[in-house]
């Protein structure tokens, strides 16, 4: 199920929307890397900080999504996403896949705003990566007759690990992570309607 075998053209072209919003990621991060704008804005307008969302800059639930604060920060959410994106896209379709992935980290980020104190901040697309697999999560609880005992235990393995990882490693926004799980678990329903 998460096995690539394409090319790097047909992976690509296939899964368009995941392309996307990698390519989007990796050049918000050169831009921050190598600051074309002054003062670091991209940060400076873009990281989730709980205080300006309270002050009505909206805007920063959505950003958080494309910034990373590292590359090895970019690499572990980039690679997460072209592993298990490219099966959901597919399954989904780019439009829908997409508006999965960012309603997800979207949500993610509220529910980070709600719980965490005001002088919180953060970045990262880990809540809306998380929701994919919220998404395998429930397709497994609730549709097992389309998956084999190795895919089902992977998705738990997957899912197991990620939530243990979640509690070790310093500096994660563990509400994030499990709110953009929860999420991926309680609205894949609505994506898997026929008519959209």
């Amino acid at each position: 199920m998460f096995t690539r075998t394409e090319s790097f053209r047909e992976y690509t072209t296939s899964y368009r929307a995941v392309t996307v919003l990698i390519l989007i990621m990796m050049i918000v991060f050169v831009l921050i890397l190598f600051p074309i704008f002054p003062g670091n804005v991209l940060f400076y307008y873009g990281t989730g900080v709980n205080l300006y969302i309270a002050d009505g800059q909206w805007w920063r639930l959505i950003t958080p999504i494309f910034l990373h604060s590292t590359f090895s920060h970019l690499l572990f959410n980039g690679f997460s996403l072209a592993i298990f994106g490219p099966s959901l896209e597919k399954f989904l379709g780019s439009f829908k896949f997409t508006i999965f992935f960012l309603a997800t980290g979207i949500l993610a980020n509220i529910a980070t705003f709600l719980v965490k104190p005001l002088t919180y901040s953060h970045i990262g697309s880990s809540g809306a990566i998380f929701g994919l697999l919220g998404f395998f999560l429930y397709l497994v609880m609730f549709n097992k007759s389309n998956f084999s005992n190795n895919e089902k235990n992977t998705i738990y393995t997957l899912t197991g690990i990620a939530i243990i990882m979640t509690f070790i490693q310093p500096q994660i926004n563990v509400v994030g992570h499990l709110a953009g799980l929860v999420t991926g678990v309680l609205t894949a329903p609505l994506y898997l309607r026929k008519k959209w």
